[in-house]
């Protein structure tokens, strides 16, 4: 059975499975290689607000690509998110709107809460800090009241869809329990050594579809986590034998490997990459399906919530805060 390159949302839109991350994409290298990714066939892209490049990408999109009529807006698939200091009331409205004049878009495909909890709001800050160099973790977040605003953003028009990142399975049902609109999508850390096996069932029970973060694992810390002083240990996906030994079967980059075993289960993967030909390479995967012994191989590679990669302790939230979300599988 072919790989689909759709997952179907529960508004009806279709997401393209393979799309293109721009996480620590640095605005210089982000231009170009956005531009390849584009004349790729990458039509799903990730953006943040809280990586400070929806301006860069926007520009692109308009100038070279939708001036020229190379492009239509529902040709593409734009996703972006509510940063930490806007997770809380007041705050869907108006950072989206910040996001979609950065885009030079009237609406985004999908809308996430980028996490459970909140920074303090100091201004228009990103990431306030306090007088120590810390930053500002606000004591709770009310997601029930953040998601009834979110709500509020697809009847303006301004969402197509809405979701939720780095929810664990309790913090998604409270949104559940009362919402109006279901969320749908979650996007999450998600590679062949941490495949979150019990939150992707949650979701597709709840006809919430998957997003991986992190597909290959992650290029580097990101400045936001060196200049709070974490080292982020990096585990080398690329060269596990198993992985190795099944792209040498197929005659496939491990890298492709890694993401056909993500996309075949239905689950979308954003990598991020600034490297030409890793670009084309990534979004090549809907030519060859794995064999169920090749499967059986990767599923195998598990850790479960010990192969995570990025806790989020450089965001300055404690294991202890009532909102991590990480102190749960799923």
């Amino acid at each position: 059975m072919a790989c689909p390159e759709y997952a179907t949302l529960n508004n009806g839109a279709k997401m393209p499975l393979l799309g293109y991350g721009t996480w620590q994409a640095k605005e210089g290298e982000l231009e170009d290689a956005l531009e390849e990714a584009l004349c790729a066939g990458y039509r799903h892209i990730d953006t943040a607000a809280a990586y400070e490049n929806e301006a860069v990408i926007g520009k692109l999109i308009k100038e070279r690509w939708m001036d020229s009529d190379n492009l239509t807006r529902d040709e593409l698939f734009m996703v972006t998110k509510l940063p930490l200091p806007g997770v809380r009331p007041g705050g869907p409205e108006k950072w989206l709107k910040r996001s979609l004049a950065a885009l030079q878009m009237d609406y985004v495909d999908v809308y996430l809460v980028h996490a459970p909890f909140a920074f303090d709001a100091v201004g228009d800050d990103l990431h306030p800090k306090g007088p120590d160099g810390k930053l500002l973790v606000s004591p709770d977040a009310d997601l029930v009241a953040v998601w009834r605003e979110m709500e509020a953003q697809v009847d303006a028009g301004r969402a197509k869809a809405i979701g939720i990142s780095n929810f664990n399975q309790r913090q998604i049902q409270q949104i559940l329990d009362v919402c109006r609109i279901k969320p749908a999508n979650l996007q999450v850390e998600l590679h062949v050594y941490m495949q979150q096996r019990p939150l992707v069932e949650f979701c597709k029970k709840n006809d919430i579809v998957v997003t991986a973060y992190s597909p290959i694992g992650t290029p580097g810390t990101g400045t936001l986590a060196a200049k709070q002083g974490f080292n982020i240990q990096m585990p080398d996906l690329i060269s596990n034998p198993v992985v190795a030994k099944v792209a040498a079967k197929y005659n496939k980059k491990p890298a492709q490997i890694l993401l056909k075993h993500i996309v075949q289960r239905g689950i979308a993967a954003i990598p991020k990459s600034t490297n030409q030909d890793r670009i084309i390479q990534n979004i090549q995967l809907f030519d060859f399906t794995l064999s169920p012994e090749d499967v059986a191989e990767l599923d195998a590679l598990d850790q479960g919530k010990d192969g995570r990669i990025l806790d989020f302790l450089f965001l300055g939230i404690t294991k202890d805060h009532v909102m991590y979300p990480f102190n749960e599988y799923p």
